[in-house]
């Protein structure tokens, strides 16, 4: 779990807390129009990082130009911090779950190292080597990262990257993990990886050395003789070798309730295996040994078979452990989209649950707290470019489930959705976050500075979720002509400079809607609740550091 790191305290009369997300003097404009400011690489670096997914075209910004940013910041930094670069990757892979950014930025910090001919410093807690192994973290990740290199930089391998491979591989490589993730559509089958990395078996996993030989036989089409040791893949054999006509009497044998967890089958392994729909015997026998993502993501298809009360309850009590929805490392608007999907109300208090639990950073605020949230046309898919998450929920209901979640805990919460307008929804104590995301909908245009001139009211903090590409704010607050000769509002300017104003980044945008660093304003981000613990700490004024400091 990440944990925000903190230092030195102030007295209520001494300077307000820094937080590390820092703007330089540099101006710029917003997409809209709106004066900003330009922050330092790193501050940059780690909003586009914990937003971006590569290949993703964002609202403002094509795919391509957003890759390249990202990708010449990590070079960048790279050589000029490494030991911080080489934090932010690890840890955006594990705490951030930033798949694809955290391989590609690995594979780049390498490349920049070795392009500058920099090693790593003496003591270091850092290697090249052990970034690339720092990012691996599923088995079909070695492939990927290779895939990466080799498209990107040629097929001459550089020790570091085949050593950290090699690290990874020895680590994440078992028998499930070959069954699940070396199938014919991958570019770098688990045999690939093995022949270009040479990876030597773990010397406490004496089944390894047997696991990969059969990965690389086949590779080569070599692999019909399953060795005895790797049970999981002979309990496979066996079930692939069963006529089909008589794979669905397994559903009704009571002794064989276990017979697909033993085959490392997934509930998509079944499916194929039965060569048909699956229906309520299928679902119930492959449940107990489905993750937490995929009972979230087929909850309607378990409705739609008829699944049994007594198994949902099933469903809904690993929904309510906290400790499995931590090691789901599910994003809290996941759970959003269950309920939206979801077309009955028996999942609605568990997926409340598993949402509170993926939420159980966001603090119960004292006070009075204003909560903004962006809902403009770049916060949803399906306009000029698509959401910065491939997700079918957009950044508009990701900004919901978090305002929502931090208004239902606050002591006094004004909640408010934005775009051009603005209207206030009102929050029951106690209520449910899940309904409380239903109300929000959708308005054009996006002004930070009128939501704040139409709803600021000596609030003892201001929240804003939003992708911080506001409209420029006009004075006076009615004046709706643009440019008319009227001084330009800026949002630092409708907030005094003692109350603490939190602005979270959606997006990764490089244009900054107001300063952040000190003084009272901050910048947070990410697709998770990790930042949220840092708003009453900064309210005290303790200095923030990052994440994995």
């Amino acid at each position: 779990m990440a944990r925000f790191n903190l230092r030195g305290a102030r007295s209520s009369t001494g300077p307000s807390g820094r937080s590390p997300v820092v703007t330089t003097e540099a101006r710029t404009r917003t997409h809209e129009g709106a004066e900003a400011r330009l922050r330092e690489p790193r501050s940059e670096l780690f909003l586009l990082a914990v937003a971006n997914l590569v290949g993703t075209d964002a609202f403002y910004e094509e795919a391509g130009a957003r890759d390249d940013r990202f990708t010449a910041l990590v070079r960048r930094l790279a050589v000029e911090d490494p030991a911080w670069t080489a934090g932010l990757l690890g840890w955006l892979r594990r705490e951030g779950n930033m798949r694809t950014a955290s391989l590609v930025g690995a594979a780049e910090f390498v490349r920049a190292r070795l392009d500058a001919g920099a090693d790593a410093e003496p003591g270091a807690s850092w290697s090249n080597r052990s970034v690339v192994d720092s990012v691996l973290l599923r088995a079909d990740e070695p492939g990927e990262l290779l895939g990466y290199w080799t498209a990107r930089h040629g097929r001459r391998l550089p020790k570091p990257v085949k050593r950290g491979v090699a690290d990874a591989v020895r680590r994440l490589y078992d028998e499930r993990a070959l069954l699940k993730y070396d199938t014919a559509s991958k570019g770098f089958r688990f045999g690939d990886v093995l022949e270009l990395v040479h990876a030597a078996p773990h010397p406490d996993k004496p089944w390894q050395g047997e696991l990969f030989k059969h990965a690389v036989d086949r590779r080569h089409g070599r692999g019909d003789d399953v060795p005895p040791r790797l049970e999981t893949l002979a309990h496979r054999a066996r079930l692939l070798g069963m006529p089909v006509a008589e794979r669905r009497r397994v559903l009704q044998d009571p002794s064989c309730q276990d017979v697909f967890a033993k085959a490392g089958m997934t509930w998509e392994a079944v499916a194929g295996w039965l060569q048909g729909p699956m229906d309520r015997a299928a679902w119930e026998a492959v449940i107990p040994s489905m993750g937490l993502m995929a009972l979230a993501r087929n909850l309607r298809n378990f409705d739609e078979a008829g699944v049994g009360d007594d198994v949902a309850a099933q469903i809904a009590a690993r929904f309510a452990d906290a400790e499995e929805v931590r090691r789901s490392r599910m994003f809290p608007f996941r759970f959003w989209a269950a309920y939206r999907s979801a077309p009955s109300l028996r999942w609605a208090h568990a997926l409340e649950r598993a949402l509170g639990h993926s939420l159980d950073r966001v603090p119960a605020l004292s006070g009075r707290t204003l909560i903004l949230v962006d809902r403009s046309p770049s916060m949803f898919p399906g306009f000029a470019f698509s959401t910065p998450n491939r997700s079918d929920i957009p950044l508009a209901d990701q900004a919901a489930v978090f305002g929502a979640a931090l208004a239902v805990r606050a002591d006094a919460p004004t909640l408010v959705e934005f775009g051009q307008t603005s209207r206030r929804i009102t929050v029951p104590r106690g209520g449910s976050v899940l309904r409380l995301v239903e109300q929000f909908g959708r308005i054009n245009g996006t002004d930070i500075p009128s939501a704040v001139t139409r709803h600021y009211a000596g609030h003892d903090r201001v929240v804003v979720v939003t992708d911080e590409q506001t409209r420029p704010g006009w004075l006076p607050s009615n004046c709706h002509g643009y440019g008319d000769g009227m001084p330009e509002t800026r949002i630092d300017d409708l907030i005094p400079a003692d109350v603490p104003v939190y602005m979270w980044n959606m997006a990764g945008y490089r244009e900054a809607a107001m300063p952040s660093g000190g003084g009272n304003r901050h910048a947070l981000g990410g697709l998770g609740d990790a930042a949220f613990g840092l708003i009453p700490l900064l309210d005290a004024g303790r200095d923030a550091r990052w994440p994995w400091e």
